[in-house]
């Protein structure tokens, strides 16, 4: 599937070569399909944010990546899956993003706190378009059982990638295997979406810290109400990692304010 980085690479080289600032390069025909549909997917995002989803049709989108109709159908099967893609390549960049953060051993409590509040106002502020246009498409695809198929199958690729951090933070506070990771993803996903449309709202009722204060107080909840996994013998001497990181996640907590104190407990 398309990388969202990669999709904007092939774009800018694109417009490097049109614009006469770069000399054109000889494309593979791999290389040149992928091409194809990293334009015609910058086109498709130009047309919905300008028209909407409903209001942008397949002809819009190919006529303003300068392709045919005929070679938008070649690469994709409707504007439907044009934007599922659109949506499953963000969501996925965004989490390698984060999970860069999230999953390193030797960064604060705050700092990962940060990383989920840059995924909220990212989503809110750096591209409200689009998160229009992600409400929007909701709406449809829950009216329409296949296209709601189609949605939920592309995004269980980053929920997987969602899956994987959420297995770090229940090892940093060792319970790892305690509860199902998976679940928590969920749960993630649920908050952060269901944020993002309150903060569309009410921004004044969702500061950008919200999302990683709710993370945190979720995995605190976790700390305390699931025993930690028997210890095993460590002959290389690492078994105390999750311990230590266990131990400066509650010194973290009992450090915070009153307000945080009582949002923890419950």
């Amino acid at each position: 599937m398309d990388s969202e980085r990669d999709r904007r690479a092939a774009v800018e080289e694109a417009r490097a070569e049109d614009a006469g600032k770069r000399p054109p390069r000889r494309l593979t025909r791999a290389e040149q399909k992928a091409r194809t549909r990293a334009l015609l997917l910058d086109a498709t995002a130009r047309t919905f944010a300008r028209k909407g989803f409903a209001g942008s049709s397949v002809e819009e989108i190919a006529e303003s990546a300068g392709y045919s109709v005929g070679a938008v159908y070649s690469n994709f099967g409707s504007k439907e899956e044009m934007f599922v893609e659109l949506i499953r390549a963000r969501a996925s960049d965004q989490l390698d993003r984060s999970n860069l953060i999230m999953g390193a051993v030797d960064v604060s409590v705050e700092e990962r706190m940060r990383t989920l509040g840059g995924l909220l106002e990212r989503a809110t502020e750096g591209d409200r378009e689009f998160a229009l246009l992600q409400v929007e498409f909701w709406l449809y695809a829950v009216r329409n059982p296949q296209t709601m198929d189609t949605f939920a199958e592309a995004m269980r690729e980053p929920q997987d990638r969602l899956v994987k951090s959420m297995e770090q933070g229940l090892a940093r506070i060792n319970r790892q295997g305690a509860v199902d990771a998976e679940r928590l993803a969920t749960i993630v996903l649920a908050l952060f979406h269901g944020m993002v449309r309150q903060r569309l709202l009410d921004p004044e009722t969702v500061p950008f810290d919200l999302l990683g204060q709710a993370v945190r107080w979720m995995f605190a909840g976790v700390a305390a109400t699931t025993p930690a996994p028997e210890r095993q013998e460590d002959p290389g001497g690492q078994g105390g990692r999750g311990d230590q990181e266990h131990q400066e996640h509650q010194e973290h907590q009992g450090d915070q304010d009153d307000q945080e104190g009582q949002g923890e407990t419950e």
